[in-house]
C-alpha cells in the first residue's frame, strides 16, 4: 500500500469516527431531553388526578362561576389528549392559565378559602406545580443544550443530514406572561 493510500483511509477512518461520535452525542441529548418530558408528565399525571377533585370541591360553593371550571375542565381534557409534546407544552400552558384563573375565583370567595378540604387541595396543587416548575427547568436545560449540540461544528454539518431539529422550550406564553409578572393582589 501506498503512504497516499494509507493517509486517504486514516483521513476516511476519522471522518467516520467523528460522524459516529457526533450522531450518538446527538442521540443522547434528544433522549436526555425525551426523558425530562417525560418527569413533567409525571407531575402533570399527579396535577391531572387532583383538579377534578378541587373542581368538584369549589362546585358547591362557586355556581356563579361555572365557567371559570368549565375553562379548567376543558383545559385539562385538552391536556390529557394532546398527541404530541409540542400540543402537549401549548396544552399545558392553556391549563395553568386556566388554573390561575381557578386561583383568583376561589380567592373571592371568603368560606371557599376557609374550606379545609379545598385549602388540602390547593396545597396539593401548589405542591405539583413547583415540582412541574422543576420538571420544566431541567427539560428547558436538556432542551438548551440539544439546541446548542445541533447548532455547533461539527455537529452542524450532520445534524440536518440525521433529521435532528431544534426543539422548543417550554414556556409560558407571551399572552399569559403579563399575569405572571403582576404583584397578587392582597385584600385588607
Amino acid at each position: 500500500m501506498s503512504t497516499s493510500s494509507i493517509v486517504i483511509l486514516v483521513v476516511v477512518a476519522l471522518v467516520i469516527i467523528i460522524v459516529i461520535s457526533v450522531y450518538n452525542r446527538l442521540v443522547k441529548l434528544r433522549n436526555n431531553r425525551e426523558n425530562a418530558f417525560a418527569d413533567i408528565d409525571v407531575q402533570l399525571r399527579q396535577r391531572y388526578d387532583l383538579i377534578p377533585q378541587l373542581v368538584d370541591a369549589v362546585k358547591g360553593y362557586m355556581k356563579h362561576e361555572s365557567g371559570v371550571l368549565n375553562e379548567v375542565t376543558s383545559a385539562r381534557s385538552k391536556a390529557m389528549n394532546a398527541t404530541n409534546m409540542d400540543d402537549r407544552i401549548d396544552a399545558e400552558n392553556q391549563l395553568s392559565g386556566a388554573l390561575a384563573g381557578l386561583r383568583i375565583a376561589v380567592e373571592a370567595y371568603p368560606d371557599l378559602k376557609a374550606s379545609q378540604n379545598v385549602m388540602n387541595l390547593q396545597e396539593e396543587i401548589s405542591d405539583v406545580e413547583n415540582k412541574l416548575a422543576a420538571s420544566r427547568r431541567f427539560f428547558n436545560s436538556a432542551t438548551k443544550e440539544f439546541n446548542s449540540a445541533i447548532q455547533v461544528f461539527p455537529a452542524v454539518l450532520f445534524a440536518g443530514m440525521f433529521g435532528f431539529k431544534r426543539k422548543p422550550m417550554f414556556e409560558i406564553p407571551s399572552e399569559q406572561r403579563a399575569a405572571h409578572e403582576q404583584a397578587p393582589k392582597i385584600n385588607l
